[in-house]
């Protein structure tokens, strides 16, 4: 009787287990594959929701009855749920009308974030806590779990030109999973040392290494991945800006949602789960811990979907003096998300690979990650710390930054990570092997347009170049670099025209007054051409181009040669400024001539001092012994630059004056479209020689067809503006720019397509004294429109512009602009 009893409660318990299964799912939106948090799901008569990341678990009861879904600015679904299969993913379609379906914050929430707000300069430790420092530790991994990863070798079958099937085998799955097993593929260790006093927060790096670098590389100890503080009004995570939910701003863009009050750290906390009020303004999401107290920050959970998907962790501990949450540990997880592009940082020294490219299952590099943990140490809140050189955000004591191994084994924190070690050695003979070091420090100087060659670094810009008056022109130049001195440098070039038949030079010895701030004295003679009416900012970078499109173009120039002498500092904080004294004898290579009272004057003597000055109010810089470098580039971007020209100083012919000023202003978006706004003006006063107007950059020549006006784009450039057609000794331009993100047609074929619209303004007072060249002015203002399709193939692409307004021209096709854009990826 015992054993049938038995028998049968066995039976019974197996079905009823049988019966109930239990599953767990997320839901997702369907166009962006980001969690809908607290989605309503009813089963039967039960309800449950989801969590802030979409999830949940729930028990089935085998009777085939479906899910129902609801969520505000979604449509309903029913889902029928699969017999094999207990991990669910639901996606849900948004309404086409989603724009008009808010979420508010309910009152009780609302108050509290307020009250977040309100308090902030009373938890914010650099706003709070007079001095303080402390020491942080900083791990970037990127590896991979091997679990994650098949090590199926799988069978690929493609078709030749002749149709026939060809099997291959791609074992690339499996070659990883054993790669990643023994090491991690990259990682990265540096100690800093953070202080903070009423000038603001200096770094100082106190030691670093890179698996397979003998020196760390300046570039990366610059990266801005994390944010240490959660409370400033915006956060720049992954390089990339995004309102902060706890300013006011983030106020106006997040939704909040009071979840529940626990205890932390025997502390009473409210948990907040907060995302956009419009799913596609932002894909920032996250959870809040809330002191219920002190309303500060004593935990956050952050979340990013898009390009990349990123997971941020902030811990913190309460201190009992200041009655604050100060940090205790920071966690970034970064895996690829929805994207079709290769991401990669620094170059190429850390590179998510695209989940398109050659690919026809899932490969390994969709499991790969970047982690980065950062942990202070050694703090002290109270110790009063003192600092110089407030601009200077990070010091790199290069000296001290080799340790031994014993000195990072204090560092460990997870003992059963056996791939690290492992990593460091494997990566050190790989680097050593391929020699990535000495191209990186090569890419160094190549992006600036040189390449060393023992004590010389030879310019390339010099070697050939070509336009209408010279012809090909052939040439050779360079300037000396540390190997032979540091306090001294030579800079020289040569350069012979095909057409022309003449010679260019020019020399420029310099001394190093102070490496620290990078500030050199020289001087200069130079005798070659230039183009009439350029806008040139002394001070401004030139990154090298393989060619420059605009001379190609260009029909006028005029003869220079120039004595000079000048200062180039960085002593001023955050600021690039250049200070000379010239004289210079200009000799115009076309009809022209300058009526000065009863003297013409076809050539002239031109005696003047220049001070220009390049500020970048809101970057990040950064000291080490190569000087001061710009590591995190934030805008605007501030040019100025006077120059006052003396009549009767060494044999000059005028006395002018000119100011002239821009401003370039970007606005990155996460999900990798840009914004970009160049303003510029300039102001002339007293007699100015045709040579020395403003001919704001224009970039078409004068022939009748479309077809035989293609040329190659300029940047900032007026493409539907014909050489010499305007020239002003006033004027003010304003260029807009908004990429998208790339567009994706073929894994090959991938350009980036831009909007553009240009406008210019300008006046000339003096015009009847320019004899022998007609040109007009911009009272009425130039206008011009146009998409740029760039990078289509190889770095070519196309751009098209169209010529508007006051002074657009009576034939259709002659407002028209088609050029061709190219742009060099040199890959650093």
């Amino acid at each position: 009787m015992i054993k049938r009893f038995l028998i049968v409660f066995v039976l019974f318990i197996t079905t009823l287990n049988w019966s109930q299964k239990k599953y767990s799912g997320q839901v997702l939106d369907f166009d962006s594959s980001v969690p809908v948090a607290f989605a309503k799901i009813t089963y039967n008569t039960k309800t449950l929701y989801t969590n802030w990341e979409g999830k949940f678990v729930f028990e089935y009861q085998n009777d085939k009855k479906p899910l129902l879904l609801s969520y505000k600015g979604y449509y309903d679904k029913t889902y029928y749920l699969p017999e094999q299969k207990q991990n669910l993913l639901i996606k849900m379609v948004a309404l086409e009308n989603r724009d008009h379906f808010e979420i508010y914050s309910e009152n009780e929430v609302n108050k509290i974030l307020k009250k977040v707000i309100e308090n902030r300069d009373k938890n914010q430790p650099e706003r709070a806590i007079p001095y303080f420092e402390y020491k942080n530790y900083e791990l970037a991994t990127i590896s991979a779990s091997p679990d994650s990863i098949s090590s199926k070798i799988d069978t690929i079958y493609t078709k030749n030109l002749f149709g026939k099937t060809k099997v291959k085998l791609d074992s690339t799955n499996y070659k990883f999973k054993k790669f990643i097993q023994k090491q991690h593929i990259y990682q990265t260790e540096k100690v800093n040392f953070i202080q903070h006093n009423n000038h603001g927060t200096k770094e100082t790096v106190l030691a670093a290494r890179m698996a397979g670098f003998q020196k760390p590389l300046y570039e990366y100890l610059g990266l801005s991945l994390v944010p240490y503080s959660l409370y400033d009004r915006k956060l720049d995570i992954f390089e990339v800006p995004v309102k902060n939910p706890i300013s006011r701003d983030g106020r106006k863009t997040f939704v909040y949602k009071m979840l529940d009050t626990i205890s932390l750290k025997n502390r009473k906390v409210y948990r907040i789960y907060f995302q956009p009020k419009n799913l596609k303004s932002s894909n920032l999401r996250g959870l809040l811990f809330i002191d219920a107290q002190t309303y500060g920050v004593a935990k956050a959970y952050y979340r990013i979907y898009g390009v990349v998907n990123i997971n941020a962790t902030y811990t913190f501990n309460y201190n009992e003096e200041y009655k604050l949450w100060f940090p205790e540990k920071r966690k970034f997880h970064i895996i690829k998300g929805e994207n079709a592009e290769d991401i990669s940082i620094l170059g190429n020294t850390i590179k998510f690979d695209s989940s398109v490219k050659d690919r026809i299952k899932t490969d390994a590099s969709d499991h790969v990650y970047l982690k980065i943990e950062s942990i202070p140490f050694d703090i002290s809140l109270s110790k009063k710390t003192e600092f110089k050189n407030k601009y200077i955000k990070i010091d790199v004591q290069e000296a001290e930054l080799s340790k031994p191994e014993s000195y990072w084994k204090t560092f460990e924190k997870d003992s059963t990570d056996v791939r690290k070690l492992t990593t460091y050695t494997s990566l050190d003979s790989i680097v050593a092997s391929e020699k990535i070091e000495k191209k990186i420090l090569f890419g160094r100087r190549i992006i600036n347009g040189y390449v060393p060659i023992n004590q010389i670094d030879l310019d390339l810009r010099s070697l050939v170049k070509y336009n209408n008056y010279e012809g090909f022109r052939f040439g050779v130049g360079g300037v000396t670099n540390d190997k032979l001195s540091t306090q001294y440098k030579l800079a020289a070039y040569i350069g012979y025209g095909l057409k022309d038949h003449a010679f260019k030079y020019g020399i420029t010895p310099s001394y190093s007054i102070d490496r620290k701030t990078n500030s050199w004295f020289s001087v200069s003679y130079i005798d070659d051409l230039q183009e009439i009416g350029q806008i040139q900012f002394l001070t401004q970078n030139k990154r090298f181009k393989i060619y420059d499109p605009r001379p190609f173009n260009i029909p006028t120039f005029f003869n220079q040669k120039v004595a000079s002498l000048f200062l180039e500092s960085k002593f001023l904080p955050k600021t690039d400024a250049y200070f000379g004294l010239s004289t210079s004898q200009i000799n115009p290579l076309f009809s022209y001539a300058y009526q000065k009272g009863d003297a013409i004057l076809d050539n002239y003597k031109i005696a003047s001092t220049t001070f220009s000055l390049q500020w970048s109010p809101f970057s990040d810089f950064m000291q080490t012994s190569l000087g001061i470098i710009e590591i995190n580039k934030r805008f605007p971007k501030i040019n100025f630059q006077a120059t006052q020209a003396f009549n009767h100083v060494f044999g000059s012919d005028f006395n002018f004056t000119k100011l002239e000023a821009k401003v370039t202003y970007d606005i990155p978006y996460l999900s990798g479209q840009i914004t970009s706004f160049v303003w510029q003006g300039g102001l002339g006063f007293g007699q100015i020689p045709i040579t020395h107007l403003y001919s704001i950059a224009p970039n078409n020549l004068n022939h009748d067809s479309v077809l035989r006006r293609v040329t190659f784009a300029g940047k900032n450039s007026f493409e539907t503006m014909y050489y010499n057609e305007f020239f002003s000794s006033n004027y003010t331009s304003l260029h807009i720019k908004h990429t998208l993100k790339r567009l994706e047609i073929t894994p090959d074929i991938k350009p980036v397509l831009s909007l553009v619209t240009r406008m210019a303004f300008g006046s000339t007072k003096d015009k009847e004294n320019h004899l022998y060249k007609e040109f007009n002015t911009l009272e009425k203002g130039y206008f011009e429109s146009g998409i740029e399709l760039n990078k289509i193939w190889k770095g070519f692409g196309l751009v098209a512009f169209y010529r508007y307004g006051a002074y657009q021209l009576p034939n259709f096709d002659d407002n028209v602009a088609i050029k061709v854009s190219y742009y060099l990826d040199l890959g650093f």
